[in-house]
Order: C-alpha cells, then structure tokens, then sequence
C-alpha cells in the first residue's frame, strides 16, 4: 500500500473556488443587532484562552507520543484495525485519528477508489466532523443518525461526504492525555437496537490501539 499521511481531506477536491466553512461556535452578525463593545472582547479573551489551552494539550500529545515512541503518520497496524473495527460494526469507513495540527489518520479503511463512495485522504481539520466533539466528553459519541440531532445535524462532513451514522471513542493514555479517536461513518443510519454494539466495538478497538501505543518501541 502507497501511504500518502499529508493527502488532502477529499480526494478529488471538488472543482471552483472552495466556499469559506463557518467555524463552530462562530455567531451570525450578519443579520440583527449589532453585538456590544464588551462582548466582543471577552469574546476575544475566551477565544485566546482557547487557543493557548488548545495549543497545550497539542504540545503534551506530541511530548507523549514522541516519548512513547508511538507513529503519527500513516501506520499498516493501525490501517488493519481500522479496517476490522469498520468490517465488524459494518461501516464503510473506520479510523485510528490522532488530534495534531490536523486530526490525522493514522489507520485508515475506506471503500476501494472505483466504489462510486467519496474516497478520503489521511487529514481533516480540527474543527470537522464529530471527533472534535469525543475530545472534549472523552467518552463514547453513538449517533445511530445525525440528524436526529440539530446540534449533530450541522456538520461539514454530513454534506462532503453524505454521513449519516457515527460511532466515536476517545484515545486516552493513563496520564489523562486525550490522543485522539477511532471512529466508524457510513452514509446510512443505523438503529437504535444496533448502537450498543457498535458504540462497544469502537472502544474495544481504542483499546486496542492504547495498548499497541504502549508497547511501541520508545517506551
């Protein structure tokens, strides 16, 4: 297999110009009254706070991941265990995501490129899809259909890729550090009855990822 870690999110890239996607959180002050002076600069404080947390909990992934000696790019163990967690909840897609600059995918499986599926490459951005959103609970995401859920339903992935079912859980090393997630999406929803399954076969598969990342040669 031709690993390419730094490949672009959609492969191919839709042709014209690309259209600037809102960022979650980001208020509408296109229409209605204008926002006060002091909201605007604690606006300004919150999302600096942000950012240098963000920037932080980055820095202590890839403390973490350098010292366990654990891989941050495209990885064969990793492709095979996303291949089966997806075979096995029976998803089209499976990864093995670590939060860096980008959510990289590290193990990656995915319909074969002449499937007539949208085919994906080994980055997204760290505000897409619902990984972002398992980060931050550090506990299993099930949604069985992301539109049951306006707060779900808004999703750049939902219209980039057509994904209606998501199963997420969490990469979290016995320090507390958040690495990243595994995940399962398919364009079709799944029901209700089939969510505990699915939901238990992603967190057995970031275990196993867990344990793979602390056996890795640097530790």
């Amino acid at each position: 297999m031709s690993y390419q870690p730094n490949a672009p999110y959609l492969v191919p890239q839709p042709a014209g110009p690309a259209l600037p996607l809102p960022q979650r959180g980001e208020p509408d002050t296109a229409q209605g009254a204008p926002v006060p002076i002091g909201a605007v600069v604690m606006g300004r404080e919150a999302q600096q706070a942000a950012e240098l947390q963000q920037a932080a909990e980055l820095a202590q992934r890839y403390e973490l991941l350098e010292r366990l000696g654990a891989p941050t790019a495209a990885n064969e163990e990793f492709d095979e265990l996303a291949r089966d967690m997806a075979e096995r909840a029976g998803f089209r897609y499976g990864f093995v995501n670590l939060f860096l600059e980008e959510q990289t995918f590290v193990g990656l499986h995915q319909p074969p490129a002449d499937s007539g599926y949208v085919i994906v490459g080994r980055t997204m951005r760290l505000d897409h899809g619902w990984c972002p959103d398992v980060m931050v609970r550090k506990k299993a995401l099930p949604l069985h259909d992301v539109h049951a859920s306006p707060r779900f339903s808004g999703n750049p992935v939902v219209d980039a890729v057509g994904i209606r079912s998501y199963f997420g859980a969490p990469l979290i090393h016995d320090s507390g550090v958040v690495l990243g997630t595994v995940c399962v999406i398919d364009p079709e929803e799944r029901s209700l009855g089939q969510a505990r399954e699915i939901r238990d076969i992603t967190i057995n598969t970031g275990a196993q990822v867990m344990k793979i990342i602390a056996r890795a040669p640097g530790r």
